[in-house]
């Protein structure tokens, strides 16, 4: 394709997609003046962009909506919802003409007079009076001459034309003047391609540079391990810019929500006000494409199904607009999408009728799943509710589809419904697909990665923990907290076995339980031992093992070995656990646990005095090596950047900083998170007894480790508000 072609279509459809939102927008705000500069703006620039390379039909219809724009701009117009329905017609046309350009590299032959009539009904009469009779969106009229923010126009179109005239010149970055910045800024627009192939080679040095320190554990050469320690800070500290060149935020994902939500409302009659949150919330573009045609979906459903008809609304007491929320936020390593609505929540007595009709249940099994199980069905492929068919699914018609695609990346959707209340999906996805933390685990000598994301707890069974093994009807499962977890023995399921044992697995064993949930169902993976928390690189399964689902792909550990990841959902399904099982309490008393003891997975450091320290491994979120002058200050507080936020820093003891590089263990907590500057990072140990503390003090506890008496740190200390000051959510 023609270089300017290509640039052409990159600022179009830059352009196309604020046009949306924004003339939703504008239609509640028809006194805004600056959103109509704006919108105006982009259409002038394509009808300009399109007079320089000869696009007919593109520069036809942004000419036309750029006239009715002009006689919005001198008063000489009202805004109504047919004049942004028409100007909504006129976006989407230039939508399909671009896509079609984009295949074929030409415009499509074909007439656009159905736009373009809709358009002249619109603002035909006002033109008419205005002009005298002239001919409507000819050029005998100069726009350019007759409006306060023609400047800005010309500079735009100025701007358009010098970019295509250089586009033959890739080497010549464009420059920007930044608002919010100091002074101009450099941009060059990158093809994806390029940003893929370094993504490529960062993941291969992130797994040389995993290999070296594997090595470096078992050799005693200091002089070698000085340079290794720059080298890992070097690869840490490229591997973050360049995850920072893929990431976009996910405000571009949500930018045609408005729209959708409007055309819902002008179908059905309805009332909805958007709200969306957290829109500059970032995460890697290979995930935010994978993300928006779920997140579109849920939105139609909830504007279609979710939210009533006003006096349906007025009937139960309830305003006549519904309330629809998007939010986003960072939470660790992974980023949380909510999306909830105030509507008439998922009806449950439906769900068990259309469960029985198709077979998916009997009255007998519905009777003993709890309500959330229930509601679950929504999941099931083709399951839907709806009364009537519109132009928009029915709930739970492609919610199968949803919850496969973000399984596909790695993450998770839960659902709760309240039933005349409304109902909230909760979506945790990964920042990024390529680099991810993962716990690694061992049965029978056999390696997996589990994915750090999925992992709720870690609890040691077997004898003298206080924690046992039973099984109900059947199904093997743990005592957890007055809840039966049901339990997955993965030797068992992948046949892999200790074959110095003669059987599968003894109950008495030591073992350890991988506590996750999927499909909104919690249950424990049993495993012979956990080695390590590592970064790793996914790498896509071979395609002879494409079809064992349960594999999402494999990795290289830094001895060399390659090594499968487990898909916790498909494991749930694959297995085909008593679901109705997990959530069962225990009312029992001669049930509970004699004991209160239980294992601890605890991260050991040094820092501050002699004395050998700790921190519970659950809120560790990340390892960093840093160099201290990268620490700024922000209200008198040592921050870091971390996540695009400022993270506060915290020294054990208040320790003054040595040398130049730090180690930082960053701890998270309900989406709140802190670094704390040791002296090194030692080893994971497991402390089987209980810690308790009050949550005031700095440390939890102080117990008798390696034979050692090991100071415990409380990471909720560090959080509270007396502190934790600069922490952002």
């Amino acid at each position: 394709m023609d270089d300017i072609i290509s640039e052409f279509l990159a600022e179009t459809n830059e352009g196309l997609v604020e046009l949306d939102n924004a003339l939703v927008l504008f239609e509640r705000n028809p006194g805004d003046d600056e959103l109509l500069s704006k919108i105006f703006r982009v259409f002038h620039t394509i009808k300009g962009s399109c007079g320089f390379i000869g696009l007919e039909r593109l520069g036809t219809l942004a000419h036309r909506a750029e006239d009715i724009l002009d006689l919005v701009r001198e008063r000489k117009l009202a805004i109504t919802p047919d004049f942004v329905t028409a100007l909504l017609g006129a976006v989407d046309r230039i939508k399909t003409l671009s896509s079609t350009l984009e295949k074929t590299g030409a415009e499509p032959p074909g007439s656009d007079e159905d736009i373009l009539s809709l358009m002249n009904d619109v603002a035909g009469p006002a033109y008419q009076k205005a002009t005298g009779g002239a001919s409507f969106g000819g050029d005998d009229v100069d726009h350019e001459e007759t409006s306060g923010t023609d400047d800005e126009s010309d500079k735009a179109w100025s701007s358009a034309a010098g970019d295509f005239s250089t586009a033959a010149k890739p080497e010549e970055g464009r420059k920007s003047t930044s608002t919010e910045g100091s002074g101009p800024q450099q941009t060059l627009r990158v093809n994806v391609d390029l940003l893929e192939s370094m993504m490529t080679v960062v993941s291969e040095l992130v797994l040389t540079r995993n290999q070296l320190l594997q090595t470096a554990r078992t050799t005693k050469n200091i002089a070698f391990n000085t340079p290794l320690q720059r080298l890992n800070q070097v690869v840490s500290e490229l591997q973050e810019s360049v995850m920072k060149t893929r990431m976009q935020p996910i405000g571009n994902a949500w930018s045609p929500m408005p729209r959708i939500v409007r055309d819902v409302c002008n179908e059905l009659g309805k009332k909805i006000d958007l709200e969306m949150r957290g829109q500059d919330t970032e995460l890697d573009r290979q995930v935010l494409e994978m993300i928006k045609d779920p997140l579109m979906h849920m939105v139609r459903n909830a504007a279609d199904h979710g939210i009533e008809d006003p006096s349906d609304r007025r009937q139960a007491g309830k305003a006549e607009t519904g309330h629809i929320l998007l939010n986003a936020y960072h939470q660790g390593g992974h980023i949380i999408i909510q999306i909830s609505d105030d509507g008439r929540g998922l009806p449950l007595q439906k769900i068990k009728s259309k469960a029985v009709q198709a077979g998916l249940a009997t009255v007998e099994q519905l009777n003993k799943l709890s309500p959330q199980q229930i509601q679950q069905f929504i999941f099931r492929p083709g399951f839907s509710t709806a009364e009537r068919v519109t132009s928009v699914s029915g709930r739970g018609v492609g919610m199968d589809v949803v919850r496969t695609n973000i399984q596909k990346i790695g993450g998770t959707v839960e659902m709760t419904s309240t039933e005349g209340k409304g109902m909230t999906f909760t979506i945790n996805i990964p920042l990024t697909l390529a680099i991810v933390s993962a716990l690694i685990v061992e049965v029978a000598g056999a390696r997996f990665a589990f994915p750090q994301l999925a992992v709720s707890e870690l609890v040691m069974v077997g004898k003298g923990t206080g924690m046992e093994i039973e099984t109900v009807n059947g199904t093997p499962v743990l005592r957890l907290r007055e809840t039966l977890l049901p339990l997955i023995y993965l030797g068992d399921y992948l046949k892999v076995w200790d074959k110095r044992k003669e059987h599968a697995h003894h109950d008495g064993d030591m073992r350890y339980v991988v506590v996750t949930r999927a499909a909104g169902i919690p249950f424990g993976l049993v495993v012979d031992h956990v080695l390590d928390m590592e970064e790793i690189v996914v790498k896509p399964a071979a395609r002879n093992l494409k079809e064992v689902r349960i594999f999402s792909g494999n990795t290289i550990l830094g001895d060399g070995s390659v090594i499968m990841i487990l898909d916790p959902g498909e494991l749930l399904q694959a297995a085909n656990l008593r679901e109705d099982i997990a959530h069962q309490h225990i009312v029992d008393d001669k049930h509970l646990l004699e004991t209160t003891a239980e294992e601890n997975l605890l991260l050991l450091f040094k820092a501050g005095d002699k004395t050998p320290k700790a921190a519970p491994l659950r809120m560790v979120s990340r390892l960093r090596e840093i160099k201290t002058v990268d620490i700024e200050l922000s209200n008198g507080r040592p921050v870091l950047q971390h996540l695009g936020r400022l993270m506060p820093v915290f020294s054990y003891d208040d320790a003054p900083v040595r040398g130049d590089n730090a180690f930082l263990i960053i701890f998270e907590h309900d989406g709140m998170h802190f670094g704390l500057m040791v002296d090194q990072v030692l080893d994971i140990a497991k402390y089987n007894g209980s810690l308790a503390a009050s949550s005031s003090d700095m440390l939890l506890d102080t117990i008798i480790l390696n034979q050692q008496s090991t100071d415990v740190v409380n990471p909720l200390w560090y959080m509270s508000p007396s502190n934790a000051g600069a922490a952002g959510k």
